[in-house]
């Protein structure tokens, strides 16, 4: 008999100062092209959420 799982929720905390962040910021490029596969990516998803 086959399980099937349709949502799985992870959450997690994270404590420590283990690493710190990197300083290096994104340059104008590349920072829209991370927002347009974002917004895509978003969109993916209230369209698989309509389908249910």
């Amino acid at each position: 008999m086959a399980i099937e799982i349709k949502e799985l929720h992870i959450k997690i905390n994270v404590d420590g100062e283990g690493s710190t962040p990197s300083k290096k910021k994104q340059t104008g490029g590349d920072q829209q092209a991370v927002v347009e596969t974002t917004v895509e990516q978003v969109m993916t998803l209230i369209e698989k959420q309509k389908e249910r």
